[in-house]
């Protein structure tokens, strides 16, 4: 097994897999129907680009493990998302920043992806493009909608911002598996997009009328496997069915 890229596919799968579960978390719960079903459809996307990334993933450990194995029934400390995709959903305006602010990173990340020398990272990259690209109009539109709304939207919407800044840092930190992949060709260096993404989510939040917070202080841990403690009750849900009846099938 290339131990490397079986790591490296989990880093990226695992943010989409986290994200998707946050977003499927809305499903009959969104402030209008047609925003619900926006909601429920990016969640879908995000799952059917994971199923593509484990059961590649699957392929390379060549141990009997299935996609299913994969996502559903490794151990908290085993997951190696970013520690933005795991927060909850404390509103509307928290689980629209925390989509865009992801958003912008995951376009950048793909359309570098796409030039992999993997052709089947490069693939599932292509066939994402144009769902995220999707996912960031969305994303974005609520933003400025917000931002540039009443009073308390504003406000909602700049707390919002606030709270998950601390997060974004870490999209671009790199592990051992991203540098040994970057060398060969087949990863992404994700040190080389942070300017963009920041020049990005800049210029939308000034166009919302938000501020960019000015806060110097980042967290980090979610690629090592030290995350929130939202991650464990987040797994509880995902995880519940696969747990309770063991070797279940379809």
């Amino acid at each position: 097994m290339n131990n490397n890229l079986y790591k490296y596919i989990l880093g990226i799968a695992d943010n989409s897999l986290i994200l998707g579960q946050r977003m499927g978390e809305l499903t009959g719960h969104g402030p209008s129907l047609e925003t619900d079903i926006a909601c429920t459809n990016i969640s879908l996307d995000l799952f059917g680009q994971v199923r593509s990334y484990y059961q590649y993933a699957a392929k390379i450990a060549g141990d009997g493990r299935t996609e299913d194995d994969i996502a559903m029934l490794r151990k908290e400390r085993e997951y190696v998302n970013v520690l933005l995709v795991e927060q909850p959903n404390t509103d509307f305006a928290h689980t629209m920043a925390r989509q865009f602010l992801f958003d912008v990173y995951h376009l950048l990340f793909l359309q570098e992806l796409e030039k992999s020398k993997d052709l089947n990272l490069s693939a599932i990259a292509k066939k994402s493009i144009k769902e995220v690209s999707y996912h960031q109009r969305f994303s974005s539109d609520w933003i400025k909608r917000l931002g540039d709304g009443t009073e308390e939207s504003h406000q909602k919407m700049q707390d919002a911002i606030d709270d998950l800044w601390t997060y974004t840092d870490e999209l671009f930190h790199q592990t051992e598996a991203d540098k040994a992949m970057v060398k060969e060709g087949i990863g992404v260096d994700v040190t080389k997009l942070k300017d963009n993404y920041y020049q990005i989510v800049n210029s939308v939040l000034e166009e919302s009328t938000l501020s960019i917070p000015k806060s110097k202080y980042f967290q980090k841990g979610g690629k090592q496997g030290i995350h929130t403690e939202h991650l464990g009750y987040l797994l509880s849900d995902l995880q519940y069915m696969q747990r309770t009846y063991p070797n279940m099938e379809w």
